[in-house]
């Protein structure tokens, strides 16, 4: 389709303009009394620092913003038309809770954070063919385990102890089915690498910065990143070619400093050396300690991870720097959330249940006072971009487009077209999701790329025909429709007064239904469309 004209970019102008309104919180099904016990003490220590910060809350979001919201953060797409309908015509009490619990046991669910930790575990897959190539068995690996609701302590240990031999690391076989031997072929099989990366996912800590020299701004010394990392000391580097000189013995647990003379054996981050019986396996010992009373880092970066998805910024932030000159906004929380991380056996649900429970998560992102603008106060719901996966996903539900879906395609790198030229112009790794910026060309493939084009077209798309040939439905009941299509809420008075003239006119072609593909356009081109609040 042609560049729209002049008239649909107007359009957007129009939007935005209504107020959020407000709902009541609900509380969640299952281990209730623990999730209700959690949900008070978030919503306790964040206000105990609003009163100590001078900060006025905002008040509770509507249930439209609320389905919205969950449903972005759970499943990873905005909701169904006919489920904002149904969630907003509910008047029981505990409808919040139901839906958390219906979104927790839905596939998408598990596709959405299968992309989650495939980004934070394998960011390399983003620029290397070669990592590509064998994400399919890591992505129905990570499926497999959250479909099981396998813990984030098993999860954890299964990618630390797997066993990988010379020819796993070099990458010259097929992809293995089913396994994390990617998370090896990404770091090279490097004890240095899969030391930084370990440190980094699932301990909150950059320690790489000391592998060559003791840290400039942190406690971390050089010979403590390569004790660290002498844990991998039994995995085999990769190389360019095939394997060269023998494998190192796979319980193998020291290691030589570079440039230096000096060996060091497998030490924990923070602590003593490692206790190793005869047979040990030292990947093993490190899998023990990651969830043992002695490691402070593993538990309170996984609810930190958590907590950041659900509000587009840590109690840490940046996730992976838990450092002394880094200090959590609000330390005593960070500390009853780890606390009860591990008495709920590392539950992702659980600690989901227990943030989406609280108020604290249910406040509207409205700007109501000043004190609210600093997204670390919590005092609203930050405004948070869409990821390039949750852009696409909700552009496929808002048009009624249907993805392939190929258990032995990688989910991001597969074979639709249209959803790989979205990711690779819609991916800004390096900025946060409260302060992510958008570029010309972004917005280019809005509002003239050929996938909007095909899903505004009157004869191609799924939603706008639905719409229009709706029998039943007069014109401010249509503008309506596409409204909970695309934003899932109802238009503002004032929007209802607008598109709904706007429409009747035919705008400047004098055709009711192009009016409509030019309303469905201007909302899918907007700002509220592409953030999460």
């Amino acid at each position: 389709m042609a560049t729209r004209n002049w008239w649909c970019t107007a359009i957007i102008a129009l939007i935005l303009s209504g107020a959020v309104p407000k709902c009541t919180a609900a509380q969640s099904t299952e281990n209730s009394s623990s999730v209700d016990t959690i949900a008070a003490e978030i919503d306790r220590l964040i206000a105990k620092k609003w009163e100590a910060d001078g900060n006025e809350p905002a008040g509770l979001s509507s249930d439209e913003e609320f389905i919205r919201r969950v449903f972005l953060d759970i499943t990873g797409r905005i909701p169904p038309a006919s489920d904002v309908r149904d969630f907003r015509d509910d008047a029981s009490p505990d409808k919040r809770r139901r839906l958390v619990e219906r979104l927790l046991a839905s596939p998408t669910y598990i596709v959405h954070y299968t992309n989650l930790w495939r980004a934070a575990m394998l960011p390399e897959a983003d620029a290397d063919q070669q990592i590509r190539f064998f994400l399919p068995g890591f992505e129905a690996w990570l499926r497999s385990r959250l479909a099981e609701n396998r813990n984030f302590a098993e999860i954890a240990r299964e990618v630390l102890t797997l066993p990988v031999d010379a020819q796993d690391v070099q990458g010259f076989n097929q992809p293995e089915t089913a396994t994390p031997v990617a998370f090896y072929r990404a770091k090279e099989g490097k004890p240095e690498n899969l030391a930084a990366a370990t440190s980094r996912i699932f301990l909150g800590v950059r320690i790489e910065c000391a592998q060559c020299h003791d840290h400039p701004f942190d406690d971390w010394k050089q010979d403590e990143f390569w004790g660290y990392a002498a844990f991998f000391a039994g995995v085999r580097p990769a190389t360019a070619g095939m394997p060269d000189g023998p494998a190192p013995p796979p319980n193998n647990r020291s290691l030589m400093v570079p440039g230096t003379d000096r060996v060091v054996s497998a030490r924990f981050l923070g602590g003593d050396e490692a206790e190793f019986s005869r047979t040990s396996s030292p990947r093993d010992v490190l899998a023990d300690w990651f969830v043992s009373q002695e490691n402070p880092f593993f538990a309170r970066a996984a609810v930190n991870r958590i907590w950041a998805h659900h509000f587009g910024v840590g109690l840490v932030d940046p996730l992976d720097d838990f450092s002394t000159l880094n200090p959590p906004s609000h330390p005593e929380l960070l500390d009853v959330l780890a606390s009860a991380f591990v008495e709920n056996g590392y539950d992702f649900k659980f600690m989901i249940r227990a943030i989406t429970a609280s108020r604290t998560y249910q406040l509207t992102s409205e700007l109501t006072h000043e004190s609210q603008d600093t997204p670390r106060s919590f005092a609203r719901m930050p405004v948070r971009a869409m990821t390039p996966e949750q852009i696409f996903d909700s552009l496929a539900q808002a048009v009624g487009y249907r993805q392939p879906f190929n258990p032995e395609e990688a989910l991001n790198f597969n074979n639709d077209p249209a959803r790989q030229e979205f990711l690779e112009t819609f991916r800004n790794e390096a900025d946060s999701p409260t302060e992510r910026a958008s570029t010309i060309l972004q917005a280019l493939q809005l509002m003239n790329g050929e996938f909007i084009a095909g899903a505004t077209d009157l004869t191609d798309s799924q939603t706008l025909a639905a719409v229009i040939d709706a029998p039943f439905l007069d014109t401010n009941e249509k503008v309506e429709a596409l409204f909970l299509a695309t934003l899932a809420r109802g238009p503002s008075p004032v929007e209802a007064e607008k598109f709904g003239t706007y429409v009747a006119s035919g705008g400047p072609t004098q055709d009711e239904q192009n009016a409509l593909s030019d309303v469905f356009w201007a909302l899918l081109n907007s700002s509220e469309f592409l953030m999460n609040h």
